[in-house]
């Protein structure tokens, strides 16, 4: 199944049949809101606003763990993220769609950013966090629909919720990033973790705020109206995607437990072997 994960401005999906709600308790507290499932273009699919029903969560606040253990939970082996973010890149247009291969993390480790760790320790491997074969359904889906999406881009996550310096930008700029925003990290490293495929469909909103001219500097004003006037078109290209997606498709990020865990099971607590069981389903 594949499971929704809704940012600034996407509170629904349109389309979707049979909607019912579930109030999902986790080992790490409650998801940002209940977790809609229903049926899309003859798929069932799961839906999460990540800053909850009425946008009241920071994103240093949201509970991704619980988020995607709940998403888990439900069925969901593949994840979308819906994300609205800052174009480091002239070529990134406020209004365009682009997909992350890359993430770099600028959140200074003070979001809880695995499963892991208090005597349960693994190494999962990110040197691809992006799933290839979701990227790959993602883009096929576009072209078909004529929808325009940039891929293989670096995704930066800051901390927020404050929009960033102009030297944070041409920081990040240097870097080699193309893109800002605030939520895809641990989210994306937490499902590899969960062995769940994930992938961003990231709104560009603005040019942040690297370029000479301060009347294109990020805003929250601008934000809104560019994510609202493109939303459609993500919808448009969900429902596609769900549409052409295979439930049967294996993924390598399936098993990327498999020789990422340490610990041995012997000493782990009956709850820590819950745990780790539920992450290797």
């Amino acid at each position: 199944m594949i499971g929704i994960i809704g940012g600034t401005g996407l509170y629904k999906i349109d389309g979707i049949n049979g909607v019912s709600s579930r109030n999902i308790d986790t080992p790490f507290g409650a998801p940002s809101a209940e977790i809609l499932t229903g049926e899309l273009a003859g798929k069932e699919v799961a839906f999460l606003p990540r800053h909850g029903s009425d946008h009241q969560i920071l994103p240093s606040e949201i509970n991704y763990r619980a988020n995607i253990w709940a998403l888990k939970s439900v069925g969901v082996r593949r994840i979308i993220s819906v994300s609205a973010v800052g174009s480091l890149r002239e070529e990134v247009h406020p209004g365009d769609l682009a997909i992350p291969s890359q993430y770099f993390d600028w959140t200074r480790g003070r979001r809880i950013g695995s499963f892991f760790g208090q005597g349960l320790v693994a190494h999962v491997s990110t040197a691809q966090p992006s799933c290839t074969t979701l990227s790959k359904i993602i883009q096929d889906c576009s072209r078909q629909i004529d929808i325009p999406i940039h891929s293989s881009k670096t995704y930066a996550c800051v901390e927020g919720p404050r929009l960033g310096t102009r030297a944070e930008s041409l920081f990040l700029r240097q870097a080699g990033c193309d893109l800002v925003g605030m939520t895809n990290v641990p989210e994306v490293f937490l499902a590899r973790e969960a062995q769940i495929c994930y992938c961003t469909i990231a709104v560009a909103t603005d040019y942040d705020c690297w370029l000479d001219d301060p009347s294109q500097h990020a805003s929250v004003e601008k934000v809104i109206e560019l994510y609202g006037k493109n939303i459609g078109r993500v919808q448009t290209l969900l429902k596609k995607v769900v549409e052409h997606d295979d439930n049967s498709t294996e993924c390598s990020c399936h098993s990327a437990l498999k020789f990422a865990v340490m610990t041995k099971e012997s000493v782990l607590t009956q709850e820590q072997r819950q745990i780790l069981a539920f992450l290797k389903e």
